[in-house]
């Protein structure tokens, strides 16, 4: 799972989606939000064999600025799911 943040302006998004693209693996499961507590937490989007997930408004500190999205993030990973979609 690559987990990459909103607000982090060490790594953009963009750049991410770019690579990730450039591997050509195939999509399993479409851009979709993700929520924790009725508010959209990020977005995900499944590959063949990677998950790639956004965490909005974050930073690059996830637990210490979105404490609550991390968590239900972090719990949805050791469950082996993807992020909850409502």
């Amino acid at each position: 799972m690559r987990i990459e943040e909103h607000l982090c302006g060490f790594i953009p998004i963009t750049t991410t989606r770019y690579a990730v693209n450039k591997l050509r693996i195939s999509v399993k499961t479409p851009w979709y939000p993700w929520y924790t507590q009725g508010h959209v937490g990020g977005y995900v989007v499944g590959y063949e064999n990677l998950t790639f997930v956004t965490v909005r408004g974050a930073g690059h500190l996830v637990p210490r600025y979105q404490f609550a999205h991390g968590l239900a993030l972090f719990s949805s990973f050791l469950e082996g799911k993807l992020p909850p979609s409502s």
